[in-house]
């Protein structure tokens, strides 16, 4: 009882500061951006250590609140940082007022609901992190209109759909991050035009067709993560030749097909390859000792055959190979026995 009256008072209070700021005789620049955290006050059902209930208020200073940066030159809200304090509520329509906004994180917590299309607005925004809410509904399409972002990450959540196709708008991505959602359908072979892509995680999903090879395009990529989805098809062999710093490829637990590209020998940067419980098979090729930097190798649960090369004991920085479960003949090379860095060794 003693909440629902609170919340009145509050929605009372947001009604009179909304005639006041729309008054043509009073300033709104510092009102607008107060009135949008008062809004997201009035929507938060839990704030167990009180962070909002002692720091957003029509008595102080939008600029003074919790986890708020406003800009030098006309005092708005820059950036705002409410993660990891367990607040539980939606996200308000007026919250797209906050329209100087660059940098979002609202990650771990327990938001839930869908996100306001007015966040739109937020047309200067380059940092987004909405991860491990309970966020639901489709992936908004409306993302793409966010010209300027670079991180978008909404790991751990519940959205679901397809990844929409006005994701190539966002020129400037680095970090797309859409981690353990319930998302389906194919990979738009649109990413391939995102050109400043660094880092694309996928994992854990619901995705199926195969992987889309304009992706193996993007010369600034360092990780690809589609763990966990039903991705199908085969990896042609010269595929790798333009990626030459990527860093992580994981594509475990997927319905992958065919012979290991030896062009992934171009990929020297490589620290991480995960290609374990998929069906690939043939030869595990001698090039992969190229990969100097290599520190994680999971080959396992596949249908490769022949025998480990002793090209492998040239993995000088190694600490985990796995090739269990697979079709592989002969003994364990003794080259591998130089790798002083090996910690974890399953061959069969």
């Amino acid at each position: 009882m003693e909440k629902a009256f609170s919340s009145f008072l509050l929605i009372v209070l947001l009604l009179l500061l909304y005639v006041m700021a729309s008054s043509p005789m009073t300033k709104t620049n510092i009102t607008t951006d107060q009135l949008a955290l008062l809004y997201l006050k009035s929507q938060i059902i839990s704030d167990p250590s009180h962070f909002l209930d002692e720091s957003v208020s029509p008595a102080i200073s939008v600029c003074h609140s919790v986890g708020v940066t406003c800009g030098s030159r006309h005092q708005r809200v820059k950036s705002l940082n409410l993660s990891n304090i367990a607040l539980i509520g939606r996200i308000p329509r007026k919250f797209g007022n906050l329209s100087f906004l660059v940098s979002l994180d609202l990650g771990i917590n327990n938001f839930h609901g869908n996100l306001p299309q007015e966040m739109t607005r937020l047309r200067w925004l380059k940092f987004l992190d909405l991860s491990v809410n309970n966020f639901r509904g489709k992936v908004p399409s409306w993302f793409g209109f966010l010209h300027h972002l670079q991180v978008l990450n909404l790991v751990n959540n519940s959205f679901t759909g397809s990844i929409p196709y006005s994701f190539f708008n966002m020129s400037t991505l680095e970090t797309l991050n859409l981690n353990f959602n319930s998302i389906d359908g194919k990979i738009p072979k649109v990413i391939g035009s995102l050109i400043n892509l660094r880092e694309l995680r996928l994992r854990a999903n619901q995705l199926t067709g195969s992987i889309p090879f304009t992706i193996f395009n993007i010369s600034m990529i360092e990780v690809l993560a589609f763990t966990g989805n039903s991705l199908s098809g085969s990896l042609p062999n010269g595929l790798f030749n333009g990626l030459p710093i990527l860093k992580g490829l994981y594509l475990s637990s997927n319905k992958l097909h065919g012979h290991m590209p030896t062009s992934l020998s171009n990929c020297s940067q490589l620290q991480v390859l995960s290609l374990s419980e998929n069906e690939f098979d043939g030869p595990i090729h001698s090039e992969i000792g190229r990969l100097s930097n290599l520190q994680i190798l999971y080959l396992g649960t596949n249908h490769f055959t022949g025998i480990i090369p002793q090209e492998i004991g040239n993995l000088v920085n190694l600490v985990e190979l796995a090739m269990e479960d697979n079709k592989i003949t002969g003994s364990v090379p003794i080259s591998i026995f130089n790798i002083s860095s090996l910690q974890v060794l399953s061959a069969w």
